[in-house]
């Protein structure tokens, strides 16, 4: 299979509505958000709707997403909120809103 000039890859990650976190990878994030929240992507975020995409970060192909999500998914949830919240250059206290204990576990 030749590779496209060009092809995009997404690395992401989901603020479940329970508050756990959810990586995947896609080349269409609003295509794949929207398949989380109607409950046919995955069978951990259908029952957490609705979910919020935190995360985004493009890779060059899909090997190389496929090997930064194994990576982003070995991270310690704490690590997960930092790479969060440096990505969105936001406070600790805003990247869960609705329960700041988030930050503690």
């Amino acid at each position: 299979m030749a590779k496209r000039n060009g092809e995009v890859w997404f690395v992401y990650m989901l603020r479940c509505a329970d508050g756990t976190l959810y990586t995947g990878i896609t080349k269409d994030l609003t295509r794949r958000c929207q398949q989380h929240n109607d409950g046919v992507a995955s069978r951990y975020t259908r029952s957490r709707r609705p979910v919020k995409l935190v995360y985004q970060e493009s890779q060059r192909s899909q090997s190389l997403a496929l090997k930064r999500e194994a990576a982003v998914k070995k991270l310690t949830r704490r690590q997960k909120l930092a790479l969060i919240r440096g990505a969105q250059g936001i406070s600790a206290w805003q990247t869960f809103d609705s329960n700041p204990s988030e930050l503690n576990t």
